[in-house]
């Protein structure tokens, strides 16, 4: 049986599966190709390689879904990621709309010893510094009713959980308009047919369009 390397490109592609999985049950071809930039080609390639040593399951014309043990490997990759994101920011100082690309590369890079060493120093916590779940270390994850902030009711008080954004220059705007994580916010006006939104974040009131406010999750404060 041909063996597939521990590399990057691996651990790219099982990541990428797994994101691509919260939003639909097979990872389309296409959507592989746009999140990865490789060509429809080396998508399948990989698929057929990762078959071969069981981190996927690949049907032709439907796509790549993760096994058990891809799906694994792919929660250790996602928990290593959002810990070295939150030690940046916390720890070194590093702006919010910084940390994702470098993550990206010390990821691969640290040891297993390392992020264990990460995750005590930080307090074992639940959430990253964009507000998303961090997986713990047997799997599981810390689960939140969140909706976007385009769809909260007026004058209902609600929480900024998370930002989802991966554009750095939308997700800087964004914390500029005073939406850091935790913060209370209000929509107070909105206008028809995704126009935008007026809303009370913190003592400010502050305006904002659809798109970000769909890139806002937040949660309802009882």
């Amino acid at each position: 049986m041909q063996q597939v390397g521990k590399s990057e490109s691996v651990d790219d592609f099982v990541k990428a599966v797994y994101m691509l999985q919260q939003e639909h049950e097979r990872a389309s071809t296409n959507a592989l190709k746009d999140a990865l930039d490789i060509s429809a080609p080396s998508v399948t390639d990989m698929a057929k390689r990762l078959v071969e040593i069981g981190l996927v399951d690949y049907v032709k014309y439907q796509g790549v879904k993760l096994t058990e043990k891809g799906e694994a490997m792919a929660l250790n990759l996602v928990r290593r990621h959002r810990l070295i994101e939150l030690y940046l920011v916390r720890e070194l100082g590093y702006a919010l709309h910084e940390v994702h690309e470098e993550a990206d590369n010390l990821e691969h890079a640290v040891s297993d010893r390392f992020i264990l060493a990460i995750d005590a120093k930080l307090g074992h916590p639940k959430f990253d510094p964009h507000g998303d779940p961090i997986p713990h270390s047997d799997g599981t994850i810390t689960r939140r009713n969140l909706r976007p902030l385009s769809q909260l009711p007026l004058a209902t008080l609600a929480r900024v959980s998370r930002l989802i954004s991966t554009d750095t220059q939308m997700l800087q705007h964004t914390i500029d308009r005073g939406f850091a994580l935790n913060t209370e916010v209000e929509v107070t006006a909105r206008d028809p047919f995704e126009g935008p939104l007026t809303i009370t974040v913190g003592s400010q009131q502050t305006v904002i369009g659809f798109n970000v406010a769909e890139s806002i999750l937040v949660e309802v404060m009882s």
